[in-house]
């Protein structure tokens, strides 16, 4: 492994880095340019509900109050946490006991240990987190930043009043997307964010060096979407916490959020309003059958339009930018939940489809073939519940459930308030299948058989039930939990966190588990996985203090409410 502790290194300048190189990064952004007392954003106070008896509910479980039948009230309610300024306080461990008495659990500490172990030093400062700590095994990249990865430990440290990290690694990313980056001899879009960097360390130079991944050393050569995504999310999150608008405002981080969008704005030969990828472009980043239009991109293309409109500053060039994203957003909030929603009326009138319709009434606009159905879709629907399914595309539906874009959709507010209580009536509901003895399913149901064989090429990581294909990930319990909390159901998430309380550390802190109920840790899961850590914490922290959940989540937007509202639960 990389030697990764806190260095001092020199200053060094370079030209034209090619993303492979292993020479000194270029000059940092000119902080200069940030004023010594950051200036806050302006933020709404006022509140529609007694917060304390909010917060009070919340840690202590569902308040008796809190029926099935006010539901929805709870979750009008819950939306005026994004209006809310979430404070930069710390939380939990190795700082005072909140004002909620929250008493963490004993596997707390160890996890804030773990954590900080992981941290990646570069000239000194602390840029990220290494993937796993795992030394028992080959290191391919687990010794690596990866921008994905960092998402829940950058939330974590927030939640914790530790946002200087955040701010480093955001910058050090920044200065990465402007690499020239090529595949072989072509090159890549400026706007590509790095899937991951490595901080190598020469004692004999007492230099620190960048070595960035762009998609060209990752496994099937596919560069990751969803970094360009997480990253503006991010930004925003740590706007958002911190009340500090400067770092935002740099003319660097426009243009590097400009960047981003023109990639994913730009004209081409597209009919719909979503994003077309190559399989393997974001967490599932292994052929699994999602090229198309992937629901976790379309989640997280959405989220980050809606964070970009945000930031971004009201000159020139950035109004152009406005303008554009309202208008994709206006079409891509009523694609997905017209297209992708799925729940039991929807999966009958599926069901009794005609096909081969030429017209501009065309019912079945994607000429989807009834006949193509799975059958487990039948049983797994319940009478009260839905989900967006994994894709649509012509004469094709992937039925799947995946937990990152579904929670993410609630998240965004790309799901109506209507749909993200389906989804949770869903999780509630198909929960062994879900959830099981360990959170939680990455996509549901496993693919075998032949299906297997032509969807992945036989790989040997992703067999039914296992990494990808229907493993369990306890990362994902942290959009759990926030998705929980925005839909009023914390005792959902309290379940689940109690289930992985009874595990994690006993195990090691896997990357993820094996098994139809994730009983098995995973057979190539790597050991002190940092995200695993990390999302553990920031669920914690997050029903601690849901104020947090500000951060991560956005109100509904009324003017993007569907022309056509179908019923998110229906009975035959």
């Amino acid at each position: 492994m990389s030697e990764l502790s806190p260095k001092l290194g020199q200053n060094g300048t370079i030209k034209n880095i090619d993303s492979s190189s292993t020479v000194a990064e270029t000059e940092d952004i000119d902080f200069s340019k940030l004023s010594e007392r950051p200036r806050p954003l302006t933020m709404e106070r006022q509140r529609s509900y007694d917060e304390r008896s909010f917060l009070s509910e919340l840690s202590v479980g569902m308040s008796p109050r809190l029926s099935i039948r006010n539901i929805d009230s709870y979750s009008r309610n819950i939306d005026h946490l994004d209006t809310v300024f979430s404070p930069c306080r710390r939380s939990g461990f190795n700082t005072p006991r909140s004002a909620m008495d929250f008493e963490p659990h004993p596997m707390f500490a160890e996890a804030w240990e773990g954590l900080r172990r992981s941290l990646v030093f570069f000239r000194g400062k602390p840029v990220g987190t290494i993937a796993a700590l795992d030394n028992s095994d080959e290191e391919l990249n687990y010794d690596q930043v990866f921008v994905r990865d960092f998402v829940p430990s950058a939330l974590a440290f927030l939640m914790n009043g530790e946002p200087e990290i955040v701010r480093n690694f955001l910058v050090k990313t920044l200065r990465l997307q402007s690499w020239e980056k090529k595949v072989d001899r072509f090159q890549l879009g400026e706007g590509v964010m790095p899937a991951s960097f490595k901080v190598l360390h020469d004692p004999v130079r007492n230099s620190d060096t960048l070595i960035a991944d762009f998609g060209e050393s990752a496994i099937g050569r596919v560069a990751p979407v969803d970094s360009g995504f997480w990253w503006i999310i991010l930004l925003r999150a740590y706007t958002k916490s911190t009340g500090d608008s400067t770092l935002a405002e740099l003319p660097e981080c426009q243009k590097g959020m400009r960047l981003i969008l023109t990639l994913c704005l730009s004209e081409g030969f597209d009919t719909f309003p979503t994003l077309l990828c190559a399989d393997g472009c974001c967490m599932i980043d292994r052929r699994m059958g999602v090229y198309g239009y992937p629901i976790e991109i379309q989640a997280l293309f959405f989220m980050a339009l809606r964070c970009a409109l945000l930031l971004l500053k009201q000159d020139d060039q950035g109004k152009e930018f406005i303008e554009r994203i309202v208008k994709r957003l206006h079409a891509l909030s009523y694609h997905m939940r017209s297209y992708f929603w799925l729940d039991m009326k929807q999966l009958n009138d599926i069901y009794r489809y005609k096909t081969e319709e030429y017209s501009h009434t065309a019912v079945n606009k994607f000429n989807v073939i009834p006949d193509s159905i799975p059958e487990w879709i039948f049983d797994f629907m319940p009478t009260y519940g839905g989900y967006f399914i994994g894709n649509v595309s012509p004469a094709r539906m992937d039925f799947r459930w995946f937990c990152l874009g579904n929670c993410v959709a609630i998240l965004s507010s790309l799901a109506t308030p209507e749909q993200s209580t389906a989804i949770m009536d869903l999780i509630e509901s198909r929960w062994e299948e879900l959830v099981g003895d360990m959170p939680l399913k990455v996509c549901y149901p496993a693919i075998e058989g032949h299906e297997w064989r032509i969807v992945t090429g036989c790989d040997p990581k992703n067999t039914r039930w296992s990494y990808h294909n229907g493993g369990s990930w306890p990362v994902l319990l942290w959009l759990l939990t926030a998705a929980c909390i925005k839909t009023g159901r914390p005792q959902i998430a309290r379940r689940a966190i109690e289930l992985a309380e009874s595990r994690l550390v006993k195990d090691s802190w896997p990357e993820y588990y094996d098994g139809k109920l994730g009983r098995f840790i995973g057979k190539q899961a790597r050991k002190f996985q940092t995200w695993s850590v990390a999302g553990y914490l920031v669920a914690k922290m997050m029903l601690e203090d849901p104020s947090h959940l500000g951060m991560i989540s956005l109100e509904e937007d009324k003017q993007m409410k569907p022309l056509i509202k179908r019923s998110a639960s229906w009975t035959f």
